[in-house]
């Protein structure tokens, strides 16, 4: 391999919006998630609403919905 044309890899920590936190390798220093395999739907089996930057206000804004 070439040398010096690598990103550094290192431990970091994930911290997740449900306040999970996990330790990984990664070239990216301490990250944050909205979900995890602890609270996703997918995972856990329960419906979560997750509304994106106010999508669904600006679409009954849009519209004239109350």
């Amino acid at each position: 391999m070439k040398q010096g044309i690598h990103p550094k890899y290192e431990q970091t920590k994930i911290q997740c919006a449900c306040g999970a936190v996990f330790e990984t390798g990664s070239t990216k220093k301490d990250m944050r998630v909205e979900s995890c395999s602890n609270c996703h739907p997918f995972f856990t089996g329960r419906q979560k609403l997750v509304d994106t930057g106010g999508r669904v206000d600006k679409f009954k804004k849009r519209f004239g919905m109350k």
